[in-house]
């Protein structure tokens, strides 16, 4: 039911919004470090090492008044996580998503038309592809990760979390921001709340540019 409102408040809000004179449109760009977080109840290996991934997100810009704005749009993120059993086995997996992120954005002007923003709000994910690799001292092997709920499958499909940003807004319409996206869902197939959890964990750098 969450997730069926998000989508309906992000739709609803850039068709509403196409009214607003003062709307912009955005786009960003940049580099994913993502990793998986396990929960405290694995509290000597909470999480996993990072990976390198990537992220490109285009949004709308709605002003609710002169220091606020919602800022719904659709973003293709990469993500994953890094084992590290031993020093001769390292297991990679790397995860792409469709996300649809709602986030209301504050912004301080700090002179002229430039200013700062902090913003916050929830996203929904879909997962479109995935590959988990496996390295040793003599051998990488590859396959490709299967979503879903049942016991043969790597994650689920969906995930819903909160993502955090901030950054600053030039007066050209040049922005560099960093974010953190937290997820909610439990990723493990058969997770059915009991022990142990895993969950999305971002940190994101990005430059974009709104007109």
């Amino acid at each position: 039911m969450i997730m069926k409102k998000l989508l309906v408040l992000a739709v609803a809000t850039i068709i509403g919004s196409t009214a607003v004179a003062q709307q912009k449109w955005g786009l960003k760009a940049g580099v994913n470090l993502p990793k998986y977080s396990f929960g405290a109840d694995n509290a000597d290996n909470p999480d996993t090492e990072t990976t390198t991934n990537f992220h490109v997100t285009g949004y709308l810009d709605a002003p609710l008044s002169t220091n606020f704005s919602v800022q719904p749009g659709i973003s293709l993120q990469g993500k994953g996580g890094k084992f590290v059993s031993s020093s001769d086995l390292e297991i990679e997996q790397n995860t792409m998503w469709i996300e649809v992120p709602v986030n209301l954005v504050g912004k301080l002007p700090v002179g002229g038309a430039t200013h700062l923003f902090l913003g916050a709000g929830p996203y929904l994910g879909f997962a479109i592809a995935g590959q988990n690799e496996v390295k040793t001292n003599s051998s990488t092997t590859e396959r490709d990760l299967e979503f879903g709920s049942n016991d043969s499958d790597d994650l689920k499909g969906l995930d819903f979390g909160v993502n955090v940003l901030g950054g600053v807004q030039l007066n050209s319409g040049l922005n560099l921001g960093a974010g953190y996206g937290i997820g909610l869902t439990d990723l493990r197939p058969t997770g059915d709340g009991g022990e142990g959890k895993t969950t999305n964990r971002v940190l994101s750098f990005s430059v974009g540019f709104s007109f």
